[in-house]
């Protein structure tokens, strides 16, 4: 007698630790750069150098980057810096041990830049880091048995979600976008914001596809233009194909991406002027595959002439509850922060998602959260001076997810769809934004799952014990499995004697049971 067996492959989080790190530094303008009057803009990006899991610890080590784009005492110019901030952390984390794959996410809570005076900025950020251990098991549970004594078993099935693969990549693209006539060439690039929208995913024959769009905006010094910045926006469409060995098609996605290292140059054209924008961006991919199934296993079994115990373990199956998305709306009317430095034409908007808050509620899941909108514009008091403005809006949103509890698991991942802003005044601005939300959801179940069985000769004792023919009468919730399994007789056997042809019963029913053969 003999099990067959077969591996379930299982991710879980087994231990999460988070902690908030205050970054602040004085920074000096570096002597090539002119005077800064005023700031335009500031964004911030996290490098890390290093996550190394000890025992019962985790350290942090890498750089705030952060990137300026200021106004200089020239009029109607701008420039641009870096600011780079080290910083290391020990985190205490229960369960990881040293060799352990952190899975860490960071985002910066908050990015505050100052003008101390013209050649010196202050920079704060307060940064979150959200660290997990996440363990791959392999669990072995028995789906049929070979045998030859008379056994009578039954099976379940189970919907099963599995790790497939996990993995981390990277996708490289390369885009060319030229000038378009009215512009002049470029002397050199001051500020640049790169960005992707509608990026999709779908699992191949060994391989992934990918497709979406890139938005790219550039501020540049014109070439004989009397300094003067001028600004170029664009969006491409992109698409490619990332190898993957042991995807297949129809398999569940989850893929975050994030930009990582984008490098931009200023190259001919075919005439040799300068006048082609060169953006060569790799997204870093982390990179999760699922695939689904109906899995049929052994719930039961026990002998006829032989004691047969099920061994069991306890496991926690993920079976696809969702997977879908949801977009949020966002329509508001917005005062610019100066009025003194009223709005004559806008140059370019761009925005931040900042979630505070996601939960699980009846039937879907609940975020909070704003939306910053940071627009560049031309003033119009006469200067043609750009200036900037921040507007921060509040949402709401709850993603529907029928049958979601609280012992769900769910990944979330929230891209900007479209954000347009316009003029209303000088001093308001109409502020339309789509957020999209993309959800995968998973039900967890613990069920105790057959992993070997235990083979002995019957108890004598107890088998006389028991009466060669008796009439059962079913109580509530009984089964043909249960009074079977009771008096070691064929399931097929009391269904013969008692003319049954199939194995329901209700309550009260009278059961015929012979021990042995008929």
């Amino acid at each position: 007698m003999e099990l067959v067996k077969k591996k379930i492959h299982m991710d879980r989080i087994s231990s999460r630790a988070g902690t908030q790190v205050v970054l602040e530094e004085d920074v000096n303008i570096s002597d090539n750069k002119p005077d800064a009057s005023y700031l335009l803009n500031s964004k911030g990006e996290i490098i890390m150098e290093e996550i190394r899991a000890g025992e019962n610890v985790v350290n942090l080590r890498g750089r705030l980057v952060v990137s300026i784009l200021y106004l200089t005492d020239m009029e109607g110019t701008c420039a641009s810096m870096e600011a780079l901030i080290p910083f290391e952390e020990r985190v205490n984390m229960e369960g990881v041990s040293n060799g352990d794959l952190i899975l860490p996410d960071w985002t910066i809570e908050d990015l505050t830049v100052g003008l101390i005076n013209s050649r010196k900025l202050s920079v704060q950020a307060v940064v979150s880091f959200g660290l997990e251990l996440e363990e791959h098991i392999e669990q072995d549970t028995a789906v049929d048995i070979y045998h030859d004594e008379p056994v009578e078993y039954r099976k379940r099935v189970y919907p099963v979600v599995q790790l497939v693969l996990q993995k981390k990549d990277i996708f490289r693209l390369k885009e060319e976008m030229e000038l378009s006539g009215n512009l002049p060439n470029v002397f050199q690039t001051i500020w640049h914001h790169i960005t992707f929208d509608h990026v999709e995913f779908k699992a191949l024959e060994e391989k992934i596809s990918i497709q979406g769009e890139m938005k790219a905006f550039f501020l540049y010094e014109g070439e004989g233009d009397n300094d003067r910045t001028l600004w170029y926006e664009n969006t491409v469409p992109f698409s490619g194909i990332i190898e993957c060995h042991g995807c297949r098609e129809n398999m569940i996605p989850d893929i975050r991406y994030s930009l990582g290292q984008c490098n931009v140059e200023v190259r001919q054209d075919f005439d040799g002027e300068e006048r082609v924008f060169c953006v060569e961006p790799v997204l870093d991919l982390d990179i999760h595959l699922y695939d689904e199934e109906n899995m049929e296993v052994l719930s039961d079994i026990y002998g006829v002439d032989k004691e047969i115990e099920a061994l069991t373990t306890e496991v926690q199956l993920k079976s696809l509850l969702l997977s879908g998305s949801g977009k949020c709306k966002i329509a508001e009317h917005a005062k610019i922060q100066n009025p003194e430095m009223p709005m004559y034409q806008l140059i370019h908007s761009e925005g931040e998602i900042q979630i505070e808050e996601q939960a699980i509620v009846e039937n879907g899941i609940a975020i909070t959260g704003t939306l910053t909108v940071i627009t560049l514009y031309l003033c119009s008091n006469g200067t043609k001076s750009i200036y900037s403005t921040k507007n921060v809006l509040p949402f709401q949103y709850v993603i529907e997810a029928e049958n979601i509890t609280p012992t769900s698991i769910f990944k979330l991942h929230y891209s900007i769809e479209q954000l347009t802003v316009t003029m209303l005044d000088s001093d308001e601005l109409d502020v339309k934004a789509a957020l999209q939300f993309k959800v995968i959801v998973f039900a967890v179940q613990k069920s105790n799952l057959i992993t070997d069985i235990k083979v002995d000769e019957l108890d004598l004792n107890k088998l006389s014990e028991l009466p060669g023919m008796v009439i059962y009468i079913a109580g509530q919730g009984d089964t043909l499995w249960d009074i079977g399994k009771r008096y070691y007789v064929p399931i097929a056997q009391l269904k013969e004697v008692n003319e049954l042809v199939s194995e329901e019963i209700n309550t009260g029913d009278k059961i015929l049971v012979v021990k042995g053969s008929i």
